[in-house]
């Protein structure tokens, strides 16, 4: 399943359109959108900022393999959000 990821309409994200392994949502500030359903600026910066910390001491990732850092840590997300058991259930789920 493809790792979503949310960005700006910055041309440098478009490559993400082409890879199969990314599902990309955006908002374009040049068109007056700053927030969408799903997608809004201050959320895509709070994601990329809690992401850069949390690949801080993995210094030296390689493009191939960020992929899976950014699952690992996706999933750390999810199961911060959900309560004890339901969070165990995901966890086994995921890694199944």
């Amino acid at each position: 399943e493809p790792l979503t990821v949310y960005t700006d309409g910055f041309c440098a994200y478009d490559p993400l359109d082409e890879d199969e392994q990314f599902d990309r949502e955006y908002v374009v500030h040049g068109d007056g959108e700053y927030a969408d359903e799903t997608v809004h600026v201050n959320t895509c910066e709070s994601h990329a900022s809690l992401a850069r910390r949390w690949l801080s001491p993995h210094r030296g990732i390689s493009k191939d393999r960020l992929t899976q850092y950014l699952r690992a840590f996706q999933l750390r997300r999810e199961l911060y959000r959900k309560p004890g058991r339901k969070a165990l259930k995901h966890a086994v789920k995921a890694t199944l």
